[in-house]
This record gives C-alpha cells, structure tokens and sequence, in this order.
C-alpha cells in the first residue's frame, strides 16, 4: 500500500505526563495540522499518562487504548473493538520526561532550521523533524498498523532508508548506527541474519556489545521507534483488560487499580526477543524502573508474565538504517548545544530571527526565534532563544540563554557570560501567572548520583564564594546523598516587594559588588528547586510567549522585505498569521509600509500583501479572488490614491476595510478592492517606465518615405501573466516563451511616415491597405479617447502620445504642434495577421513595432531596453497593463525566460 505522499494518518496521539499540558499540546497538533504537516482528515489526541511515571510501555499501551476507543465510537459500536484497528495508520508520539534546557520538553525543543518550502512559516521544532520522518520516510510503504516514537531524539533518516514490508508480520524496531562508545551507555540489539531480534542490551557489557557489532564495527542502537502490526497491536490492547496491566491505562486506574511502570523496549518488545526465556524475563526489570521494593519486583513480574502470554509468539525484525543518525537527547549542557550550534562553519546560523548587527555573531553560533537590537554579540559555540534583547550585551562561548525579553536585557549589561544556561521560564504559582529565571552552569550535572557542582564550580567552592549556605538550600533532614543541583532550592520565585530579574540569580557569579545586597534579597525570596519549579511551568505560556515573538520578528522581517524590495515571499508569513490567528498585527504593519514609503511599487506590494491576508483568511470559502473592484463605498480611499495622497489613501482603505471583515464573502471582496488599489499604485510605478526611454537623434527619414518594423509572435510554454503584480510579488514570475515566424514570415508589423498635411492618418488591420480600418484625427479632441482600449485606434493614438510627438495637453493645437515640430504630419499603419485573441502577444508586440516605427520616423532611434521600457508606459497609458514578455521576447528576436 504505496504512499508516496506521506502516510495519510487514521489518528496522531501525543501522550504527556502533565494532566494541565493536555489542552496545550492539542492545539499545537492543531495548528500543524492547519499548516498542512499533518492530514486533514487526521484525528489529534494529546492524552496524559494516567499515573506519573507509568513508562513508555504504560503509556504506549494508554494510548492505543484511546486510540482504539474513539476509532470505536467514530465507527457506531459502543464497546472498544479491536476491529477498528485493520484499517487504521496510527501515530504514536511519546512527550517523555522533563528536559532541563526547553520547559515543554524535547519534542517542543526549536532547532536552528528552517523549511522554505513549507507553505506556512514557522519554527521548528524537534516533533516537527519527527512528524516528517514518520509520515515521509519511515512510515510510507508500511502495512496499517501502529507506530510508536520517542520525541527524545534528534534523528536523521535518507528519503528512501530501504525498508521493506514484503510479507511483514509481528512487530519491528528500526535502528541506527552507533559506535561502541556510545552504546554502553545506550541499548543495542542483537540480532540474526535474517535481521529477527534476539536479545536487546541496554548498558552491555563490553561482550554484549561486541556481539551486536555489524562489520563495519558499528553497532545498531535502540531509536525509540517501533512498529505494530495490526494482529501484534491487537494482542497488546488485549492486555488492557488484564491485571495488573490494566492499571498503565486510564480505565484501570478509574477502577481503582495500583499503576504499575512499563518500559515499551524493554517489557512489551523484549519478550519477543527469539534468545530471552521466559525465567529470565520475568525477573528482570526495565532500566527505566531503577530498583524498588519487593512488592514492586512482584507486582512488575505478574505484569510481565502477562506480556509474555500475550506477546512472545509474535515476530520480532528489525531495520537497520546504514545512512541515517540518532542522538538521544541528554541532560548534557555541552551535547545540547553540540546539537544546536555549527563548529567550523563560516557564519552564524540565524533563522526566524532580525538581528541589527549581524557581524558581532560568532562563526558556529545559533540564534533561534529572536530580536537583536543594537549591538549583541555572541561568541562561537553559544545559542540564543526565544530572545528580544537590546544591547549592548555580550555573551561569552559555549552559553545558552533562553526566554529573556527586552525588560530583561539591563541585567545583562556589562555581564560576560561564559559556560552558563540563562533561561527565562513562566510559571503560575496557586493560579497566579509569573516569571522566574534559572542559572546553571554548562557542566553542571543533573544526576542524583555524584558530588555535584553549581556553575562549574564545587559546591564547598560556590558557598565560599557567594555567601550562600547549605541550609539556605537544603532542609537539615535531607540526606547528604539528595543534596543535588535537582533538589537546591536556588531559584527566586517570589520576593514580597519587589518584582524579581535575572539579577536576583546573576549576582552569584560575582558576589562581592554590593556588599552582600543582593545575598539579603535572594534570602528574603521565596525560591524553588528545580524539581518544584517543574510543576509551576505554565506552558500554555510559554508557547504563546514563544508565538508572540515569533511573530512580532516576523513583523520587523516583512517591513525590511518589502521596504528594501527583497526577492522574497511573504506568502508563508501571511498563511502563518492567519492560520494561528493574529492577522490584525500584520494588516497593521503593511498599513504602516504602503503609509510610510514614497515608492509606490513598494506601496503596491505592501497593498497586495494586504489583499493576500484578506484572501487566506476567508479560507477559500468567500468565492473567487478575482473580479470586480468598483463599490462605490471604496471610490473615496481609490480618490485619495488617484491624487498621489498614499497616506490619507492607506488610512482611508484602512477604515473601509475594518467593514468587510465579518465574513469570507466580504473578506474575498475587499481583498479585490485591495488589489484594484495595488493597481493604482501599479500603474503609478510602471508609468516611471518613461524615465528609462532613452532615444539617440539620427536623419529625419523624407516625407512619403515608409519605415517599416515587424515582429514576429510569441508562444508561451509556461507561466504566462506569472510575471505581473500581484502574482509575482510573493509568488514570484517565470515564465518562458520563444518568438515564432507564421508561414514564414513575421506576422506582426507596423509602418510610418511623414505626410505633408498636419494630421495624423492612422490605419488598423490586415496588411493591406484596403482592407484596413482608417482614422484620421485632425484636432486634439479626436486623441482623446486614447486611454480607452475598445475605443478605435486607441494604440495608435496612445504611441504618438507616448513617443512625445504630440501632448494633448499642450496649448497648441494638433496641427501646430505637428508644423511646429516635423512639418507636417504623420501616417501610422499597424497590422497582425494572427487572430484576434490568439494569445500570441499581439496587443504588446503590436505597441512595439508602432513605437519603434514611429520614432524612427520623427527622426529618433530607440535601443531595445528602451522599447521594452515604453511599451510598458504605453500600456499604462492605454490602461491595458500588459505583461513584460509579450515584447521582451519578440523584441530582443529569440526566445527568453523571464522572471520576476
């Protein structure tokens, strides 16, 4: 069952261990799923472990579960059935444990990447990696089934990894390659030739190890991937029902049943292994449980038995993965940012971020998601996040800081980090929403084990420094061995006075500056451990925080963009605005552009964009983008415009705007009447056209002496009109074409000459003078109608007007200014054997050849740059608006390829 697409997902589950993180965490799939990452159809669950720490194969088998049960009631029955299941490509996503550098976790941890191919801009995170890998390379090509994937991971996956499904049954585990180094602190699989799991090793032993060595001395590492057939994921819900197992599912823990700690690696898939027997799995445990009591031992070992009941008769393959990667994310301050900064690169990475000095960013460094105003510097090796600092500031190397806004910035000055994680959190403390800031050192360990250290230093060495004392951080009664960085309560949480900054934690680095002040106002803090700031994270929060700067860089990007005119689309930016419900800021800032410029080809694109907002809101459901844009209720703004006055214009389409924004059919309308005002300015800046026609004098040709231009067609193989606003401002113009002959010949020309009346004589139609349609226009009040294109000969009156030979303007009448000028006048005949409405470029290609006739005529030669430049003021003038390649192509005598 071939999806090349990616794997249309039947359901996508998130599990998290925090109950009040539910809602958070259903909506950020829902916002993936409007970006187009995930399926339409797609059914998103976020569902929380039922007990605290029920393990990865708790929490596997939950979600199955509540998977299992709304697929159930989707289909009409009213008992879970595991039937629902033959059907169904399953997701299963586990959020996994507190991560010390990210508050929501390692799936929510941003990356220094970005996609511009994505059709809605945003950052991205480490579950978004993950959600691409699943669905387009891992996942197509599988049998329905579940899949099961740890966020705690970085991994890297070729598009096409090599794996087959022919004749699958059982489950499978995919693994990557992994030196031996970093598998004895890891889990590695041992396996046959025929690649089905024998045994699965976490933390072997040097032999152990060696054994699962392929030949290039690589050995296959456990990923946090696997995948359940439908028959294997029916005996696995089948457990749900049996004790104790019931108890890792949320029914059994609403029957009153006591949880019990699963590990999907090492209870659910090990007891498939071919080489495990049955007594040592059952008194063995998971790595994850570490060591309990007796009845813990027994309660885990009736669970297993079930498993092995249940599960042992099911293959176990694996898919090894040669060209691919995996790193676990540790609580490793120097790995975390191994993973995120570049050593030996050029440059700084910076994505969705504005930074005003980009020179003091060093080489390898990161910046993610941040405002840099004034000068910032950061050192190589070092990571921003979700920043908006002013400087001047300097971050030394190997530092990350986090979640500090421009309030926090003073703190910072004349600071020079070195080593440290700074980071911003928000937290709610019995319901009230506030912030507190964390310090720790680089190589600070998070373990329990240890003597531990606090910013890099001893902690006999940090009391003797700081003034601070065990008994400021640990109660009398708390063992030497739980005297940990975890367990300190070092954090400032709540002051009775004063709001609380990072200086409340920064002054530990040098202590002796006030005198002890700042030891005093530390003390007199309420302050938290880390492991009690855990619960107190608002992450709802956070991520809004995090959107909200997201978006307001975004701001500062789309007004550099179209104020220094960059070749770059706005489109995603626009989609990501609306999608996640913040246009209103953006409208504001395009009002702000189009008001402020006096370019109006910049007005016209900032106009555009807005039409492109109104658009995309109405979510295709308003009707068609094009069509008419003359309401009378717009008239007014369009004057202000027509008039040159862009400001009161703006604010005027600003005010009318504000009235059609209740519903997608007025959403769509206005947008038209947004891009007729776009048009406006078009026109405006396109007119400027005639500043780039340049003529050179040469021999005034005699009077009745024909000058002759001809052209040939022009066919388009691709994006015709792609080329013209508004389609090209963000979607850019290509478009390619090639000048053809008809039988022959040219079949596009025109002809002009000198007469010795004072009038102009104009012919339209076939080559033959006979056959043509003849004008002649003795007073300027016959030129008149030259700016509308049905009237007749309205062409050729707007090239005699656009070639300077005559003004209808001018005081003069025709017949003067023509004596004045030439001695006479002139005879103009224009001609296309193509027809009408080929589509061959006709109308622009038949400008040229009049203006280059004409011109040569009144004594003047005009180059080719020049020609493309005034066919484009004519059309203005004619109010046709032509596209550049019709002439482009013909006149420079080939083919070209456009693009705007």
């Amino acid at each position: 069952m071939e999806q090349p697409n990616g794997v249309d997902w039947t359901v996508i589950i998130l599990t998290c261990q925090y109950k009040d993180s539910v809602e958070v965490f259903q909506r950020e799939l829902e916002v993936r799923q409007k970006r187009e990452q995930i399926p339409a159809g797609t059914l998103l669950l976020a569902v929380e472990d039922p007990e605290t720490r029920v393990g990865s194969g708790g929490a596997t088998l939950n979600a199955l579960l509540v998977a299992a049960e709304h697929l159930s009631a989707r289909a009409g029955f009213t008992v879970v059935t595991s039937d629902v299941l033959h059907s169904a490509w399953i997701l299963i996503l586990h959020m996994g444990r507190d991560f010390p550098f990210d508050d929501c976790g390692r799936a929510f941890t941003c990356l220094p990447v970005e996609n511009p191919q994505a059709p809605v801009e945003a950052m991205v995170c480490n579950l978004d990696c993950l959600l691409d890998i699943m669905s387009h390379r891992l996942g197509p090509g599988s049998p329905p089934g579940v899949w099961v994937c740890s966020t705690d991971m970085l991994l890297s996956v070729p598009h096409n990894p090599g794996i087959s499904w022919d004749g699958f049954r059982g489950a499978r585990v995919i693994a990557f390659p992994g030196s031996v180094a970093y598998a004895r602190n890891h889990g590695v699989y041992l396996t046959d030739s025929q690649g089905f799991v024998l045994d699965i090793y976490y933390q072997g032993t040097e032999t152990e190890i060696q054994r699962c060595a392929r030949p290039d001395g690589r050995v296959p590492l456990v990923s946090g991937v696997a995948f359940f057939s439908v028959e294997t994921a029916e005996h696995l819900l089948a457990t749900h029902v049996s004790p104790p197992l019931d108890a890792c599912t949320y029914m059994g823990v609403d029957s009153g049943a006591h949880p019990v700690q699963l590990s999907l690696f090492f209870d659910i898939l090990l007891c498939m292994a071919r080489n495990v027997s049955k007594e040592d799995f059952l008194v063995g445990r998971p790595p994850e449980m570490g060591q309990g009591d007796a009845d813990v031992a027994g309660y885990l070992q009736g669970a297993r038995a079930e498993l092995w009941r249940e599960l042992h008769d099911q293959l176990l393959t694996m898919a090894y993965v040669p060209d691919g990667s995996y790193n676990y994310m540790t609580n490793s301050a120097s790995e975390f940012l191994r993973s995120l900064t570049f050593p030996g690169a050029p440059g700084a990475q910076v994505v969705h971020s504005q930074v005003e000095d980009l020179q003091l960013l060093g080489a390898g460094s990161s910046v993610v998601s941040c405002l840099l105003e004034g000068p910032v510097q950061l050192d190589p090796g070092s990571v921003l996040q979700h920043c908006h600092l002013q400087g001047p500031i300097h971050i030394g190397a190997s530092c990350f800081v986090s979640g500090l806004d421009i309030a926090q910035s003073k703190a910072l000055h004349g600071l020079e980090l070195h080593d440290l994680v700074l980071q911003g959190h928000h937290v709610r403390l019995h319901g009230t929403p506030s912030r507190a800031f964390t310090l720790v050192g680089r190589q600070d360990s998070w373990e329990r084990q240890g003597t531990g250290t606090y910013l890099n230093m001893s902690w006999s060495e940090f009391f003797q420094k700081t003034g601070v004392r065990n008994w400021d951080l640990w109660d009398p009664d708390t063992p030497p061995a739980a005297r940990c960085l975890l367990s300190a309560r070092l954090f400032p949480v709540l002051h009775p006075s004063r709001a609380l900054g990072p200086q409340d934690i920064l002054w530990m680095l040098d202590p002796q500056e006030d005198g002890g002040k700042a030891l005093s106002v530390w003390r007199a803090s309420w302050r938290l451990s880390w492991e009690q700031l855990q619960p107190c994270l608002d992450r709802a929060a956070t991520l809004a925080s995090r959107r909200d700067l997201f978006f307001r860089q975004a701001l500062h990007k789309a007004r550099h963009v179209l104020e220094a005119q960059q070749d770059l689309s706005l489109r995603p930016l626009i989609w990501a605005a609306v999608r996640e419900g913040c246009p209103g800021p953006l409208l504001a800032t395009l009002d702000q552009v189009a008001a402020g410029t006096r370019d109006p080809g910049v007005a016209a694109r900032a106009l555009a964009c807005v039409a492109d907002v109104l658009g995309c809101w109405a979510e295709g459901r308003g009707g068609l983008r094009s069509g008419p844009a003359a309401n009378p209720e717009w008239i007014r703004p369009f004057s202000y415009l027509e008039c040159g006055d862009l400001a009161g214009g703006v604010q005027a389409l600003a005010q009318e705007r504000d009235k059609w924004l209740s519903r997608p059919a007025l959403l769509v309308r206005a947008a038209r009447h947004y891009e007729g005002a776009g048009q406006i300015l078009v026109r405006q800046a396109v007119m400027s056209a005639q500043h780039f026609v340049s003529t050179e004098p040469v021999e005034l040709p005699a009077p009745g002496q024909w000058v002759v231009a001809e052209c040939p067609a022009r066919v388009d193989f691709s994006g015709g009109w792609s080329d013209t606003p508004p389609l090209a401002y963000e979607l850019g113009g290509a478009v390619l074409g090639l000048a053809v002959r008809v039988d022959g010949c040219r079949p596009i020309g025109a002809r002009a000459r000198r007469i010795l009346e004072p009038n102009l004589w104009l012919a339209v139609g076939p080559r033959q003078d006979e056959m043509a349609m003849k004008i002649v226009c003795r007073s300027l009040d016959d030129l008149q109608d030259y700016c509308q294109p049905h009237a007749p000969g309205s062409l050729l009156k707007a090239a005699f007007i656009c070639a300077g030979i005559v003004s209808v303007h001018s005081k003069l009448s025709l017949s003067e200014q023509l004596l004045r000028t030439f001695g006479g006048g002139f005879e103009l005949h224009t001609w296309s054997e193509l027809p009408h409405g080929s589509g061959l470029g006709t109308s622009s290609i038949l400008a040229g050849t009049a203006l280059a006739a004409l011109q040569r005529a009144a004594g003047r030669m005009v180059g080719t740059e020049a020609l493309i430049h005034a066919v484009l003021h004519l059309e203005q003038v004619l109010t046709t608006g032509g596209a550049l390649p019709g002439s482009a192509a013909t006149e420079g005598g080939g083919g070209g390829d456009h693009r705007t």
